[in-house]
C-alpha cells in the first residue's frame, strides 16, 4: 500500500524571507516527516497592517532563491495570482483539491500567528482541511487548551513543535536595510545579494 503524501504548507508575506523562516520550515519538515514543503507568499495578509514594502514579484523571487538548495522545498505563487486578500482557507481548499483526500496536509505557522487564530476567516474549515503545526518563537507563548476551548474544531488538530527560535524578524531586517546596517548571516546569501542588486528596502 502506498504511503499517503505528507505535505507542509507555509504561508506568509516573506518580506523578506530570512534564515528564521528557513529554520522553522526545516524543523517542521523533519519533525513531521514531510515529503514536500511549499512556501506560499501572500499577496496581502488580511490581519497585517500593510507595512510590507517589496513588490510581490520580488518577494516571490526571494523565496525561490532561498529554497533553491533544498530539494524538499518548493514555492507556489497561487496567492499572488488571485485578487487579495489572501485567506488561508482558500489556499488550503486549492491544495486539498490538488493533492486529493488521501494526502496529509500540514499548515505551518508560528506561535505569534496561532494566537490570532480566533480572528482568522473560516478557521473551522481550516481545521478540516489540514492539521496545524505551531512552532515556537522568541517572546511568544501559546496555551493550547485555551485555544482549543475558544476553537473546539482545533482539538486534536494542532501539534506544537519547539523550533529553533531564532530571534530574527522581517520587520527588523527592513529597518536594518533601510539604515544600512549589516544583514549578512540573517538572510540567505542569494537573497541578500538580490536585495542589494534591486535596491529593495532602501531608506
Amino acid at each position: 500500500m502506498t504511503q499517503a503524501q505528507r505535505i507542509g504548507i507555509y504561508g506568509g508575506t516573506f518580506d523578506p524571507i530570512h534564515i528564521g523562516h528557513l529554520a522553522i520550515a526545516e524543523e517542521a519538515r523533519v519533525e513531521l516527516d514531510l515529503s514536500l514543503l511549499i512556501f506560499v507568499p501572500a499577496a496581502r495578509q488580511p490581519l497585517k497592517d500593510g507595512a510590507q514594502s517589496a513588490p510581490p514579484a520580488d518577494r516571490l523571487a526571494m523565496v525561490r532563491l532561498a529554497c533553491a538548495d533544498n530539494a524538499a522545498f518548493t514555492t507556489d505563487d497561487l496567492e499572488l495570482e488571485r485578487p487579495p486578500p489572501s485567506y488561508t482557507v482558500d489556499t488550503l481548499e486549492i491544495f486539498r483539491e490538488r493533492y486529493g483526500s488521501q494526502a496529509e496536509l500540514w499548515f505551518i505557522l508560528g506561535v505569534d500567528a496561532a494566537r490570532e487564530l480566533p480572528r482568522w476567516h473560516r478557521v473551522e474549515r481550516i481545521a478540516e482541511l489540514a492539521q496545524l503545526a505551531v512552532l515556537g518563537r522568541p517572546g511568544y507563548s501559546l496555551h493550547l487548551p485555551s485555544l482549543e476551548t475558544a476553537l473546539p474544531s482545533l482539538r486534536g488538530r494542532v501539534r506544537l513543535i519547539d523550533g529553533p527560535r531564532l530571534d530574527i524578524s522581517s520587520t527588523e531586517l527592513r529597518r536594518r536595510l533601510a539604515t544600512g546596517r549589516p544583514v549578512r548571516y540573517q538572510l540567505p546569501e542569494p537573497v541578500r545579494v538580490y536585495i542589494q542588486q534591486r535596491g529593495l528596502y532602501a531608506g
